[in-house]
């Protein structure tokens, strides 16, 4: 029976950690790059969503280029947003129950939204994960963050047995609350930054990036 030494044993185990290293590391670099792409056209996919445009992976990035415009908002603090028409769409990121939430949110020239879609990374299904559906966002269409004179601004509210003649109350998910709360901490937190272009001339100059 043929025997290894020590020596050989250590350096052929020494060469195929490396082997497997080199090629991990290959793999790896090579899914990267698919991987950004991938959540790029899922980004462009949202925002389109929220625009009202319907696309797929393989038409989102011809669509997003021909019809949405990234500027940014407020040239002291530039806040992202991305413009459809005379529409703006603002992002949204925050904290559900379990972790990240985000979404964006179409406005009108009135700041009237108009369209909204959001997702999250680990909501409960059929509670928390609800915002991810169309009913959902839905639910936001007709809502506002100003008064009617475009004066003072007013957060959006999720709540249970919301008035659905107010502009800034929106129903909550059926056993999500803590989701829930943590939808309204989002909007409050990131469209406040927003407010001072919101209750500005709409003709405001806009900065292209």
């Amino acid at each position: 029976m043929k025997t290894f030494s020590n020596r050989y044993i250590f350096i052929y185990s020494a060469v195929l950690v490396l082997v497997s290293a080199l090629v991990l590391t290959v793999v790896s670099t090579s899914l990267k790059s698919r991987q950004e792409r991938n959540r790029s056209v899922e980004t462009k996919q949202m925002i389109l969503k929220a625009a009202g445009l319907a696309s797929t992976p393989q038409t989102a990035e011809q669509l997003y280029s021909e019809n949405i415009r990234e500027v940014s908002l407020l040239d002291r603090d530039s806040l992202p947003a991305y413009q459809y028409k005379s529409c703006f769409i603002i992002p949204v990121r925050g904290t559900g129950l379990w972790g990240p939430i985000w979404g964006y949110i179409c406005f009108d020239e009135n700041w009237v939204i108009n369209g909204a879609v959001f997702d999250h990374k680990g909501e409960t299904p059929g509670l928390g994960g609800e915002i991810s559906t169309d009913a959902f966002a839905q639910r936001f269409v007709g809502k506002s963050c100003t008064d009617s004179l475009l004066t003072e601004f007013v957060p959006i509210v999720l709540k249970k047995h919301a008035d659905p003649n107010s502009l800034h109350e929106v129903d909550a998910i059926s056993g999500g609350t803590m989701t829930s709360n943590g939808v309204t901490r989002m909007l409050q937190d990131c469209l406040s930054k927003y407010q001072d272009y919101m209750l500005t001339s709409k003709d405001s100059d806009l900065d292209s990036k």
